[in-house]
């Protein structure tokens, strides 16, 4: 009986077993269905992509970035295309020891090592860096002999910006440099992100900046299938790049040349203005700089040069440099008393030499000019005059009259990088200072400001505007350096819009007497000498500031100053007197009187614009070391000048 229960209880429980067994077979199998399920209705789309990704892949194709034209189509920007060695830091097996070995195969410079160095502190190690550009067809055959030595290394065709004309013009052009991390991470936030896929250089000054969206272009895509080892076995699909648009400028290159020659080695800034539309027909600053050292990025020898040059080349003086207007002021002081109903125009001061006012001396004439009436103030720059016309009218008056003008206001012109200067009042030095004594504006801080001193700061970009309004019956229009865009695909030429002119409502009476003494400076005034013979008329006003306080009653001389510390020379103009095409702002740092070494650049500017001459090389020589006047030698006719190619 024993024996029996024995066999009956292994029989259960052998049977619980395969019950046991069969449940987690069909648990598992259910599993497994369940899993196929998941995989392959499911998941079936995602899996099928990755699957096709396993096997292609997407290349994003960079577009070519649009050119740079002048007025006349000289072109100042455009691309050309070479090979460049790059490498990809996370998969080299030791960077520098494959530069190392790379150097026996293509000639790496130091300063190509250098380069790179800087390239990889500032960019991710997935990123591909060029260790070496421009290589020739032979170097190219030399390394694809080898490439199997170097991973992570390959040559790329590359499209790289060039700037045909060198620093002519390089502060309005601009400059493109290698993408940053700041700016990958801007890009990356933005709504254009996926447009610059693939794009390494990015707009960094002037018009390559202002304009990036236009020049940029539409980024294509080639779609790729891959071997196992990623290398490239076919095309599947091809959707090319669009070009970016060429941008159109107002500038003529050639007068900007001309310009810059003209200043020589002096460091200042110019801006030549159409005061009927507001187009910037010249930008100069100076000294320049060759924006095809940043094509490739610049090495560290030519960055220090640059951005710790005394001279400072890299800064745009004629929209971040301000300086004191100096006597180009006066006329827009007297247009304020003739319009506020402060002075009557043939109202008499005498001008003894000086201007007494609190107990302190301010100089104005040695000797004096006696009496002089608002024209003859103007015209031969009585600073005693303006020194009592400031004291009538008061700081804030003074402020809220030259803000429309532009004065202390950024312009808004299309370049970026724009400052406002100080066009004080007393609400501003209240904001500006923080001890408690020196926010308090006293009676005879607003002397100077008469004569463009004290302190006034402005930018010669704000003094063109300023002198544009003048020559234009009191319009003001928006100073733009973009005249059109072109679309490259279809040739067609779209103008850029422009805000309409804003009418400040001067009394045309007004204009009329600050014009006529104007014109009277280059006729018997102050300018009369450089412009003696001009086959146009103009009207023009000198201008001298100083660059540093030299205390009161200390008398001015250059020869015991250090060359930075002397006069600036300023001259602002317009001409034809009758229906004004140009009017001209310009500053020479630390040059002096503005007759002598401003105005004779105003004199060859207008010669080019109105008269269509080229001065000669003597002159043009001449005036860079200050020692000319009225033209030297033969002028040359302009259109038949050839501007010369950068080195």
């Amino acid at each position: 009986m024993t024996e029996l229960r024995d066999a009956e209880q292994d029989a259960g429980r052998f049977r619980l077993r395969v019950w046991v067994v069969g449940a987690l077979v069909l648990l598992a199998f259910a599993l497994i269905a369940w899993r196929l399920y998941v995989l392959q209705v499911v998941r079936y789309e995602d899996l099928a992509e990755q699957a096709e990704s396993n096997r292609t892949a997407v290349v994003p194709i960079v577009p070519m970035r649009g050119q740079i034209l002048d007025r006349n189509g000289v072109v100042l920007a455009t691309n050309y295309s070479a090979y460049t060695l790059e490498i990809t830091p996370s998969r080299a097996i030791d960077v520098d020891a494959t530069i190392e070995a790379l150097s026996a195969i293509v000639d790496i410079q130091p300063r190509d090592k250098r380069r790179f160095k800087r390239l990889m502190d500032e960019s991710r190690r997935f990123d591909s860096l060029p260790v070496r550009t421009r290589l020739t067809d032979e170097e190219v055959a030399r390394f694809a002999a080898q490439r199997w030595r170097f991973p992570g290394v390959e040559v790329k065709a590359r499209l790289f910006r060039s700037y045909p004309l060198g620093e002519a013009g390089s502060h309005v052009i601009g400059y493109i440099g290698r993408i940053n991390q700041r700016e990958k991470e801007r890009i990356e936030d933005s709504d254009d992100a996926a447009n610059y896929r693939g794009t390494d250089y990015i707009g960094k000054l002037g018009v390559e900046q202002s304009y990036e969206a236009q020049l940029h272009g539409q980024t294509g895509f080639e779609l790729l299938e891959t071997s196992a080892g990623g290398y490239a076995v076919r095309r599947l699909e091809n959707h090319p790049a669009t070009p970016g648009d060429t941008v159109i400028l107002s500038i003529d290159i050639k007068l900007q040349k001309l310009i810059e020659d003209l200043y020589g080695e002096r460091r200042g800034a110019l801006v030549a203005i159409d005061p009927r539309n507001g187009e910037v027909l010249a930008l100069v600053s100076k000294p320049t700089f060759d924006p095809n050292l940043f094509v490739d990025g610049i090495d560290q020898e030519n960055w220090q040069q640059l951005n710790e040059s005394i001279n400072k080349p890299l800064l745009n003086r004629a929209l971040r440099g301000t300086y004191p207007p100096g006597s180009t002021y006066k006329p827009f002081m007297a247009l304020a008393a003739l319009q506020l109903g402060k002075r009557d125009p043939k109202l008499v001061i005498n001008d003894p030499g000086f201007y007494n006012f609190g107990g302190r001396t301010f100089r104005s004439h040695e000797g004096g000019l006696g009496g002089v009436d608002m024209t003859r103030a103007i015209q031969f720059s009585s600073n005693t005059y303006f020194y009592s016309l400031a004291v009538d009218m008061g700081v804030n008056a003074i402020h809220d009259f030259m803000a429309p003008l532009g004065f202390g206001q950024r312009t808004g012109i299309d370049l970026g990088g724009e400052v406002r200067g100080i066009l004080p009042s007393t609400e501003w030095k209240r904001n500006a200072y923080k001890r408690a004594d020196m926010k308090k504006w006293f009676p005879g801080e607003t002397v100077s400001l008469g004569i463009g001193q004290g302190y006034n700061s402005f930018t010669m970009l704000q003094l063109a505007v300023a002198e544009s309004v003048l020559a234009n019956d009191g319009t003001r229009y928006r100073p733009h350096v973009a005249k059109a865009v072109k679309d490259q695909i279809t040739g067609t030429v779209r103008p850029l819009e422009e805000p309409p002119g804003e009418n400040l409502h001067f009394k045309e009476k007004n204009l009329a007497i600050v014009r006529n003494a104007l014109a009277a400076v280059n006729e018997a005034g102050t300018g009369r000498r450089v412009f003696a013979g001009a086959p146009y008329t103009s009207a023009g006003k000198t201008g001298t500031a100083q660059a540093m306080s030299l205390g009161q009653n200390v008398k001015y001389n250059a020869k015991l100053l250090e060359e930075h510390q002397r006069d600036h020379s300023l001259f602002a103009a317009f001409a034809p007197l009758e229906h004004p095409r140009i009017a001209v702002a310009l500053i020479v740092e630390n040059a002096g009187f503005g007759a002598a070494a401003a105005a004779p650049i105003v004199r060859r500017v207008f010669d080019y614009w109105l008269a269509g001459q080229y001065p000669s090389e003597e002159d043009i020589a001449a005036v860079a070391r200050g020692q000319a006047s009225v033209p030297l030698g033969t002028p040359r006719r302009a259109d038949e000048v050839a501007l010369p190619a950068a080195q």
